[in-house]
């Protein structure tokens, strides 16, 4: 028998669970118990009262529900079935009921469970109705959209943020800010863990993508991409083939098929920016000065540094993140060498982030007065571009990348946790021993989780 293992009775026969909760302990045996509020990152609320169970003769959320040693549940009994379909057909009267034209139609976990559970609403009736949030440049908030289920409040106080709350009571309840400030105005990071634990399209990113045909479609632009490590890899699952597919030359295929006239590699930039930071860290020992040094890579933390730890801001790093080198590689180097005037090359960063939208509007990382990155778009907005065009990406041939220059190794390691950290350690070990040894040596403490 393993450590903390249980038995339970559901519908009449026994398992065994080492899980702590209820819910987890049934998607484990197999049982699809619908839920909206849950999340495997976030405490149990249960604030949508979807996953009822019956609990040795007493209705549940199993979601909270402590499994216990020989407790008794019934999953599939007609009062539970029914009781699921009320609660969602109150979630949904409150819903906008847009889907066709939705940015989350067909990734929505509302539109799922409506579809397996229900196919009418039986209530209407008021509904709460809220101009859209559009302040911020990562992220737009639409409140119509929201279902009250409270993910986005948990992981932003997991993130030590605490932008969003309950505002309100009774049905005039919303998930708000602070004073009801717009988004620009709080201490959002952009991060974006927020859009991403959002079950319906009540918190999305800020879309780009038309501009992007936009400046394709003008003739007097010259239209750039480029990749960072992680999307070559996560826009299998975004387009519906299976996770962890490697699709790096036919993205470059699938891009310049929608009218890019260059696609680039970030790894360059990656690889720039890591010369740049190990030669900064090596300084810094050297002089004992400003340690330890946090890397500058990731916009939302510099963001969080700046806003709730301004006495860092010192320990950051001075360089700028891959995209934007190679953004400014690319308006200065790359356009001189092509003789293409700056004003003429758009550059489009294709990347996992959010943050990586407000960077891209930092005054201070401009060059020459230019913004050496114009648009952002991320994983989720290339997958519907792409649908949009019929691009089907896996019948597509390879392509490589063009050439601005190579990219070694410690670049496609970013997209990994611990990466660029490790990255960094072994080009300072090349700075300061002179040895290229970085096969012998392997940081196995720094990549991962555990690091």
């Amino acid at each position: 028998m393993l450590m903390g293992e249980k038995t339970i009775i559901v519908n009449g026969k026994k398992y065994k669970t080492t899980e702590k909760y209820l819910l987890q302990a049934l998607e484990k045996l197999g049982f699809d118990i619908p839920h909206l509020c849950s999340h495997p990152d976030l405490e149990p609320i249960a604030t949508c009262r979807l996953c009822v169970v019956e609990v040795n003769g007493r209705i549940r959320t199993s979601c909270n529900t402590i499994v216990e040693e020989k407790m008794n549940v019934i999953t599939d009994s007609e009062e539970l079935i029914e009781m699921r379909r009320h609660n969602l057909e109150l979630i949904l009267s409150n819903h906008p009921l847009d889907c066709d034209y939705c940015y989350r139609n067909m990734h929505c976990e509302l539109q799922r469970l409506a579809e397996k559970i229900t196919n009418k609403t039986r209530y209407s009736g008021k509904q709460r109705k809220r101009e859209k949030d559009e302040s911020s440049i990562a992220i737009l908030k639409d409140f119509d959209k929201c279902i009250l289920c409270g993910r986005c409040i948990q992981i932003c106080e997991k993130q030590t943020v605490n932008v969003f709350d309950y505002v309100n009571r009774g049905f005039e309840t919303i998930v708000g800010t602070a004073f009801d400030l717009p988004l620009s105005q709080t201490p959002c990071v952009s991060c974006g863990q927020c859009v991403l634990h959002c079950p319906t399209a009540a918190l999305i990113e800020k879309d780009e993508t038309q501009p992007v045909l936009k400046a394709i479609n003008n003739p007097d632009k010259f239209v750039i991409a480029q990749i960072a490590p992680a999307v070559r890899v996560t826009i299998g699952e975004e387009l519906g083939l299976k996770p962890g597919v490697i699709l790096t030359k036919k993205l470059v295929s699938a891009l310049k098929r929608l009218g890019f006239d260059r696609v680039f590699d970030t790894s360059l930039g990656a690889d720039l920016t890591i010369m740049e930071e190990a030669a900064e860290l090596v300084s810094r020992l050297e002089q004992s000065k400003s340690l330890p040094m946090f890397t500058s890579c990731c916009p939302a933390w510099v963001s969080f540094v700046e806003e709730f730890y301004p006495e860092f801001i010192q320990n950051l790093s001075t360089t700028k993140s891959p995209h934007e080198i190679l953004g400014a590689i690319i308006k200065t180097y790359y356009a001189e060498k092509n003789n293409i005037d700056p004003k003429n090359i758009v550059v489009v960063s294709i990347m996992p982030c959010t943050a990586k939208k407000e960077e891209a509007r930092r005054t201070e990382l401009k060059v020459n007065n230019l913004e050496v990155v114009d648009h952002v778009i991320t994983t989720r907005e290339l997958g519907k571009l792409l649908r949009e065009f019929g691009v089907e990406i896996e019948k597509l041939e390879d392509s490589d990348f063009d050439d601005l220059m190579s990219a070694s190794s410690a670049g496609q390691i970013f997209g990994t946790t611990g990466g660029v950290m490790e990255a960094a350690l072994r080009t300072a070990n090349y700075f300061i021993t002179g040895k290229n040894d970085y096969e012998k040596i392997d940081y196995k403490e720094v990549r991962g989780l555990k690091g």
